[in-house]
């Protein structure tokens, strides 16, 4: 199992089961600090380096506020053209500058690759917070760790599980590290559902199936007939060469509460990534399945504060004196 103080987390190729068992239980303890039942520094003092070189919303707050939840304080960059990158500056030099004020960094850049190219210039760990197609480690497993969750209330586990993956699987970078993951369990069906041109990467494909498991390629949603986890991704317009391009693939896959009734299980998992593409000529997720006590979508951006806690935590070296630092919080909250 990887020892995690001061190590890099930049993929999901670094963690056993064991690695995310005790990723899974830090983040379990994590959960009255979140749910502001509790307040804890043990961090007080620490620095998180918030490197966001490509828009994101959800993952640089959630970064910054697992951070501040345990006591730190967070420094953000955000946009190349904000940055020394824009001026010509190496990754190796700005990771060696910027982890000079940091004692972690959270990093996101649009090139693959390129989150371990600044890891090899820092003085201090780097958590990969999605770098282009590539890998998006942190959301994998929060992601994992809401579907353990979400199963085991339905008296089920991942081993022997069926997921149905629908949308872009070329691109999704969150659907690549999950698979990796997921590979690593038992006996599980995976439904890959997409346009053929936005098929699941055969590396991914072959990951899978290496592990001996049942890969299912369809390019119709009534593939996720009988699915216990059904995890939508939304058409990655950023890694196409134009708007025009992405398309001609909005709005292929549409779910709403008449679908799901028709092909889905009663107790059906749906899960996305977030952001959902609302917009008319898209409706990946409709509104009307918002009151579905099955829509896991807001559930996943609660759990990836605990794991991006946890994360923290481990890489440098507190997750055992968490406890030590806590006391009551004082303001109303609504937790």
């Amino acid at each position: 199992m990887i020892d995690f103080t001061g190590s890099h987390i930049l993929s999901v190729n670094q963690l056993d089961r064991d690695a995310i068992a005790t990723i899974f239980s830090t983040a379990n303890t994590m959960l009255p600090y979140a749910q502001r039942r509790k307040r804890t520094k043990v961090l007080d003092g620490a620095i998180l380096g918030n490197m966001f070189f490509e828009a994101s919303t959800r993952t640089r707050v959630s970064f910054g506020s697992a951070f501040n939840l345990l006591g730190g304080f967070v420094r953000e960059t955000t946009g190349i053209s904000s940055s020394a990158l824009s001026k010509g500056e190496s990754l190796f030099d700005t990771a060696r500058v910027l982890s000079s004020y940091a004692d972690v960094i959270a990093m996101r850049h649009p090139d693959s690759g390129s989150v371990a190219e600044f890891a090899q210039g820092s003085l201090v760990p780097v958590i990969n917070g999605g770098d282009g197609s590539n890998e998006h480690p942190t959301q994998a497993l929060l992601d994992l760790y809401t579907i353990e969750k979400e199963l085991a209330a339905n008296v089920q586990s991942i081993d022997n599980m069926h997921i149905a993956m629908v949308g872009d699987l070329k691109f999704g970078r969150t659907v690549h590290s999950l698979s990796k993951l997921l590979a690593q369990y038992k006996n599980i069906t995976f439904s890959l559902i997409s346009p053929k041109e936005l098929a699941m990467p055969d590396g991914i494909i072959s990951i899978i199936e290496n592990a001996g498991h049942r890969v299912i390629i369809t390019d119709v949603l009534e593939g996720s007939l009988n699915a216990d986890i059904l995890y939508l991704t939304r058409i990655q317009e950023e890694r196409f060469p134009s708007p025009e391009e992405a398309n001609k693939y909005r709005g292929q896959f549409r779910l709403n509460q008449q679908i799901y009734t028709q092909h889905c299980k009663s107790n059906t998992v749906i899960m996305h990534p977030l952001p959902r593409d609302s917009r008319e000529e898209a409706n990946e997720l409709d509104v009307d399945m918002n009151l579905n006590p099955n829509l896991a979508i807001f559930r996943q951006v609660e759990n990836g504060v605990l794991i991006r806690m946890a994360l923290f935590a481990l890489t440098l070296g507190v997750a055992d004196q968490v406890q030590q630092h806590e006391s009551e919080v004082n303001w109303f909250s609504h937790k």
